[in-house]
């Protein structure tokens, strides 16, 4: 593994025991519990069901699982699941929960851009949740494994930030251009990537994937633009975060800030 991977392997692991504690709480996890469709947005689990309507007795992989919401999830509407991330503290503390519930859930520690542990056409979805790109430094790697993985007719839905969100700062109220689109990074000492859409197609389309469907989506709340991982840093009123998702007041917010989509192998 090269030395950006560890840098961000450790670091994940650092994370995972200090401010990733609150996507583990009983609350958070209830609330999958109780609706495991919360742990999507709408129109992304809508790309799901019409692929399957039932995802009973299918095979789901969740490659860079971070809070492993979306597998834990997958479980719960009666798929067989496999989570995958680089990080050992990961994957331990979602077993451990899925141990505490007697959820039967396959853990693997692996680079989503590698995949090692998971064996050739095997999964009928391959899932990628918010986050997973900005850590990925070879989009066509990723895409190669997850077509490899995937039965003949699988499928695979990625949700991420959109692209037309990278250039700005995303600091509530502002409209600050900190990075030209084309500046795909890397970013910071623990390396980050901003790609856009044309990369995240085009790893897709080499890989051997066809677009099947593509949706670009609004934020479904003010939260989006709240850096919640300040425990410390004041918390907006209600009436801020609703302003937060009219473009008129928050121009930024005339942009879509999801994008999902469903290939096909």
């Amino acid at each position: 593994m090269e030395a950006s991977q560890h840098t961000i392997k450790n670091s994940w692991n650092e994370w995972a025991e200090t401010w990733y504690l609150r996507y583990r709480t009983d609350e958070a996890i209830s609330k999958i519990i109780s609706n495991p469709a919360s742990a999507f947005h709408p129109a992304t689990y809508s790309l799901i069901r019409e692929a399957f309507p039932s995802l009973q007795g299918k095979r789901v992989c969740v490659p860079s699982s971070g809070d492993n919401h979306a597998v834990y999830a997958f479980h719960l509407l009666g798929a067989q699941v496999t989570s995958c991330d680089i990080s050992e503290k990961q994957i331990a503390n979602s077993a451990a929960i899925a141990r505490k519930h007697g959820w039967e859930i396959e853990f693997f520690v692996n680079d989503t851009m590698q995949l090692g542990s998971v064996a050739d056409d095997t999964y009928d979805l391959v899932y990628t949740s918010n986050g997973v790109h900005v850590w990925i430094h070879d989009l066509n790697a990723m895409y190669r494994n997850i077509h490899r993985i995937l039965r003949a007719d699988g499928c695979s839905v990625m949700f991420d930030v959109h692209p037309f969100m990278r250039p700005f700062s995303g600091e509530a109220g502002a409209l600050a251009v900190v990075n030209p689109y084309d500046n795909t990074g890397p970013f910071g000492d623990v390396p980050t990537y901003k790609w856009r859409v044309q990369d995240f197609v085009n790893a897709m389309a080499s890989s051997g994937f066809r677009l099947a469907k593509m949706e670009e989506m609004y934020a479904e709340d003010g939260s989006f633009w709240v850096d919640d991982s300040d425990d410390n840093a004041k918390q907006p009123s209600q009436a801020e975060l609703d302003s937060y998702c009219d473009w008129k007041s928050h121009p930024i917010a005339a942009l879509p800030q999801w994008l999902s989509m469903r290939i096909v192998k």
